[in-house]
């Protein structure tokens, strides 16, 4: 009920294939249009202002310590000095939580209180989240071990807390009372209404209509779900066996570099050389390697599995489908998508088959051109099978976008680009902020604030962007504090029952929501402002040296990670649990995949020109990847079995994980499943997108839609960006999802968000032009 997912992983298209960063690849499109003339492109672009400058500087190049005059925690918070004062925190968070939850179990007691239940439940959700979110970024991001077992400590904490208050069956009644009040319910605002349905849902799938002993029960199995869910994503990173690679097994490897240090290795040492998945050898021979049997080994011990991991993955599966049976749903699947835009596993599969409908003749013929090359290769008889392993060593090498040389894209430049973008679509703007001792968990850690050039301040975004031991791989978007009104909070209400060691106890938590409520008026009211986090893996600068070069995936991800913080900035709602990106699972992604499709606009390439004088030119037509296609249909896929194994087939005896994959891949699949491999315990997405991961397929289809219609024509257009921002951005999960995307893209059939609705978006076509390779600048 009270709980919302804070963390937003970059979350792309994952394949059976050995591919990491490789995969990327697969989605550059040859981009080849007209040519744009100066007026088209660069004329809502001037040379670099101040703020430009200094953001270039203030990524690329590593700065001396200051002196700083004021000293203060984490994020500002005096109550964040050392991990025992978050614990404390933690207990007084938990003692003030308990009285506010007494304060709502009391309000039947008193017409007026009745009147601010929705307020006060969404009040103790952003109570808990504000430290439970916290805490599960201190705990992937501190490089401190202390912090990070006092973050693991107070993550378990408190969500073991939020699992009970999800079965408090007073809580449930009192919001029973209140939705069943005529003069209440015609008080509550839209957005109050539906967040008062949002608790009333989650409280039904939490069970609360059980017996007590089933009660307890539901919160035992979320309890082992959660354990098993953190000890499945473990096991996603564990390390694989190596490969086994001979001498010979090398010869005739084409990359010269890294290929030629392996050869000499296995020539002067005589032995056998052991590849670990994962590494750039591996990476190398993926790419690299002319023969087949070493691309065939790495292959197949990457995707290999223990009996034990296969075990926790499928202990979770049953656990979750008990879970759903326990309150009344025939699968997780059902329970978990009964509030999101699909609704049903059956309307995913409209959604999917429609989809798979379009893209499986794109991916045939893509695939035949692989044979293609895969028989000039080897010369043998025609069309010889593609297999897993051939997927990264057939396909185009990564090429850049644009393919000749932009002015030098670093961490810097980007930033530039993105605060220029916004400032012309949005009328908001990046700009530095130096955070004082104490207040950032690492020195690379940098502070921006976000300015709208009306109302000021939106927020603030901490980067921790560059690579470093013990930091988790890939990017991640984090919510550590959610825009909500604050000016009828009402707080020393929920003291009234409070004994004299409350006031004692509670004291830490109530001086830490005065710090955390840095507020800014908004249409005569006053909200808190959000705070976020964005994690990356960049190449750190070097005193005295160029900056280093960001790859364009690097840029598309940085784009992606954007567009979600940018979610969390500009949403204005009056209650935490539907701010910014909390809201549906298959609608969160849409505005961070459509900040990747101005990447394919001449005039956003434009914005990364630090002088404002170089013109993009382009010619031809969009020239597709064939592998690009055969990613999509792998993708569609994985969405399926993300079904299958959240349907109602995992309470079977007889089921078996592996055997449902090579079932799939032997029925629906182009490329062929390879006995002895079970991919499956590496679907780290298999937790956090548990029956939802089509949402990125989904989000990709709408938002392709949304730039062709609206954005593609001319991307700076602010009355287009304002448009985006008032009819959906501003709204988070307040809004009836499919209300908003209908009325974008003025297609009032989508709003009913049945079957139909489902399979029309299926027939969209993808576009992912996101990638210009075929560009001049002068």
């Amino acid at each position: 009920m009270l709980a919302k997912a804070a963390r937003h992983a970059f979350f792309r298209p994952t394949s059976l294939c050995l591919r990491s960063r490789s995969c990327l690849r697969a989605e550059k499109r040859l981009a080849m249009v007209a040519v744009v003339s100066r007026s088209a492109t660069n004329s809502a672009i001037k040379p670099a202002s101040v703020d430009d400058v200094n953001l270039i500087a203030f990524f690329d190049y590593p700065q001396a310590p200051q002196k700083v005059t004021t000293s203060s925690g984490l994020f500002g918070h005096r109550a964040l000095t050392t991990p025992a004062a978050f614990n404390a925190l933690a207990d007084s968070t938990l003692r003030r939580a308990e009285l506010l939850t007494e304060r709502i179990l009391r309000a039947r007691e008193s017409r007026s209180e009745l009147f601010k239940v929705v307020k006060n439940l969404d009040r103790l959700s952003d109570m808990l989240c504000g430290v439970i979110d916290l805490a599960e970024l201190l705990r992937n991001a501190h490089p401190d071990p202390a912090w990070v077992q006092s973050a693991d400590q107070v993550y378990e904490k408190l969500c073991e807390f939020m699992n009970v208050l999800n079965t408090n069956v007073g809580l449930y009644e009192v919001l029973g009372a209140v939705l069943c009040d005529q003069e209440v319910v015609k008080s509550l605002s839209p957005e109050a209404y539906q967040t008062a349905l949002i608790f009333w849902r989650d409280f039904e799938k939490s069970g609360i209509h059980l017996p007590p002993a089933q009660r307890e029960h539901f919160v035992a199995l979320s309890t082992e779900i959660l354990v098993l869910g953190r000890q499945f994503l473990n096991e996603t990173a564990a390390p694989r066996p190596p490969a086994r690679i001979k001498y010979a097994e090398l010869q005739g490897i084409k990359d010269l570099g890294m290929g030629a240090r392996l050869r000499l290795q296995a020539q002067v040492t005589k032995r056998d050389l052991f590849v670990y998945p994962g590494s750039l050898q591996a990476q190398m021979i993926m790419r690299s390697a002319p023969a087949e049997e070493p691309r065939r080994k790495v292959y197949m011990a990457a995707n290999s599995s223990t009996p034990e991991q296969i075990a926790v993955l499928e202990r979770l599966l049953r656990a979750r489908g008990e879970l759903a049976r326990l309150v009344g749903k025939e699968s997780y699947a059902h329970m978990t998508l009964a509030d999101k835009m699909a609704r049903s596993p059956e309307n995913v599969q409209h959604f999917l088959n429609a989809l798979m409908e379009y893209t499986r003749p794109h991916a045939r013929r893509a695939l035949r051109a692989l044979s293609l090359r895969k028989q000039a290769h080897l010369n043998t008889s025609p069309y010889p099978t593609v297999q897993p392993w051939d997927r990264d060593y057939y396909c185009p090498p990564e090429l850049p976008a644009p393919s000749v040389p932009l002015p030098p894209l670093t961490l810097g430049t980007v930033f530039m680009a993105l605060s220029r973008l916004f400032q012309a679509i949005y009328g908001v703007s990046l700009r530095l902020s130096e955070p004082t001792s104490g207040e950032v968990w690492h020195p690379d850690v940098r502070k921006l604030e976000v300015v709208d050039d009306k109302q000021g301040v939106l927020g603030w975004i901490y980067a921790d962007l560059f690579t470093r031991m013990g930091k988790p791989n890939g990017a991640a978007h984090y919510t550590v504090r959610c825009s909500r009104r604050t000016d009828d909070d009402d707080s020393q209400g929920d003291l009234r029952h409070a004994h004299e060691g409350d006031l004692i106890i509670t004291r830490p938590s109530l001086e830490f929501d005065a710090e955390r409520q840095l507020c800014l008026p908004y249409r005569n009211e006053t909200c808190q402002l959000p705070v976020v986090v964005l994690l990356c893996e960049f190449v750190r600068p070097t005193v005295g040296q160029e900056p280093p070069v960001v790859e364009w995936h690097e840029v598309v991800t940085l784009f992606h990670e954007m567009g979600h913080a940018m979610h969390s900035m500009v949403g204005r709602t009056e209650y935490q649990n539907v701010s910014g990106t909390r809201c549906a699972t298959d609608f969160v992604e849409l505005p961070s995949i459509l900040m990747e499709h101005f990447l394919s606009s001449p005039a956003v390439l434009s914005l990364f020109d630090r002088d404002g004088t170089l013109v993009v030119r382009q010619h031809g037509h969009f020239a597709a990847d064939p592998c690009r296609s055969i990613d999509t249909h792998t993708q569609i896929l994985l969405a399926m079995l993300d079904q299958i194994y959240h349907s109602s087939v995992v309470l079977d005896r007889d089921f078996h994980s592996t055997e449902a994959l090579a079932t799939l891949y032997d029925t629906r699949g182009l490329i062929p499943y390879v006995p002895g491999t079970s991919w499956q315990t590496q679907f780290g997405h298999l937790f956090g997108y548990g029956a939802t991961y089509y949402s990125y397929l989904f989000g990709r289809a709408i938002a392709s839609r949304v730039w062709s219609k609206l954005f593609s024509s001319n991307p700076l257009d602010r009355s287009v960006g304002e448009r985006f921002k008032s009819e959906l951005l501003q709204w988070g999960g307040g809004r009836d999802p499919w209300e908003m995307v209908a009325t974008l893209l003025d297609s009032p059939e989508l709003r009913v968000g049945d079957a139909s609705a489902m399979t029309e978006v299926g027939r969209w076509r993808i576009e992912d032009e996101m990638s210009i390779t075929s560009s001049s600048w002068h």
